[in-house]
């Protein structure tokens, strides 16, 4: 005998008698928009755009655009004003630097000159040895133009390549102060006596310093290719192949392109560097007063150590 228990029991059984709730992402992919756009739209579809509107719309866009058009114009046409001012201001600077860097050459040949002059006067002045002396101590120190065999490490930008990305130039490496800083130190390790940067004679007062894109030397400006020039022994050229500044750049160029080479000069000229400015200290006028009370009983100078004190004015000690 069945009854309605076992009834119910058949339905649960049987797969086609249930009902399925839908989930929250079956309704979402079935029903993707909004009831209220829904709505809105066939409003919209039923009643139109008011004629209000359509007359009203068109000339609106019209004159944005027509605003829109002559801004760009004015902007372009103030552009294309101010071009050729900026192209004379930019013409007249560069006529300027020419013209300062050849005045400072024909300077610069002018004190080589007196220089030359000045030396000879001297030697004719002193005597044989002490004439030797100081020619010996001012090639030691780059006051004196130097010649004889040296190493030449030429250093160059690499090319502009082609970026495949922007279908354009890429910016080519460029060597930095810093390759030249070290390939200059690393030619004073391997025994240089004389290092020189693109004429510029390096001193024991020198710098390599960069300035924006330019790299400068001693405060004037150097361009490429570089070739930093040194004169020494002949086992000069292996030790600095073998320094760990030529294993870099060696690297460098290898994998951004930029020339690097090192090569033998039998005969090499070296020019003086220009003659330093040297400041001197000098002592003061009148010496400091001493403080009041300094020599009264229970003080100590700063300078002195008692039992358990310390040597140092600061109390510290390395």
């Amino acid at each position: 005998m069945t009854g309605p228990a076992s009834g119910d029991a058949e339905k649960e059984r049987d797969p086609s008698s249930r009902v399925y709730a839908p989930d929250f992402l079956t309704e979402l992919f079935r029903n993707p928009l909004d009831p209220g756009y829904g709505d809105a739209a066939a409003r919209r579809a039923a009643g139109g755009m008011s004629r209000v509107r359509q007359v009203l719309g068109r000339p609106v866009s019209l004159l944005v655009l027509a605003v829109i058009g002559f801004l760009f114009a004015v902007a372009y046409r103030e552009t294309m004003a101010e071009e050729p001012s900026r192209a004379t201001a930019r013409a007249g600077l560069i006529a300027e630097i020419k013209g300062r860097e050849a005045a400072t050459d024909r300077l610069t040949e002018r004190a080589e000159q007196l220089r030359e002059e000045v030396g000879r006067q001297r030697d004719a002045a002193l005597s044989g040895s002490q004439a030797s002396r100081l020619r010996t101590l001012e090639a030691g120190t780059g006051l004196a133009r130097v010649r004889g065999d040296g190493v030449v490490v030429r250093l160059a930008d690499a090319t502009a390549d082609q970026d495949g990305v922007t279908s354009g130039k890429a910016d080519p490496s460029r060597v930095l102060y810093s390759d030249l800083q070290k390939v200059a130190n690393a030619l004073w390790a391997a025994g240089a006596e004389a290092v020189a940067v693109n004429g510029q004679r390096l001193t024991a007062t020198s710098t390599i310093r960069s300035a924006g894109e330019a790299i400068l030397v001693d405060y004037r400006p150097v361009t490429g290719p570089y070739e930093v020039q040194a004169i020494g022994p002949r086992s000069m050229r292996d030790r600095f192949n073998e320094s760990r500044a030529a294993a870099l750049m060696r690297e460098v160029a290898r994998t951004t392109g930029l020339s690097f080479g090192v090569k033998r000069v039998d005969d090499l000229t070296l020019p003086a560097a220009p003659q330093p400015r040297l400041r001197y200290a000098e002592p003061s006028a009148s010496p400091s007063p001493r403080p009041s009370g300094s020599g009264a009983a229970g003080s100590s100078s700063p300078g002195s150590s008692g039992p358990g004190g310390s040597s140092s004015p600061s109390g510290g000690g390395r």
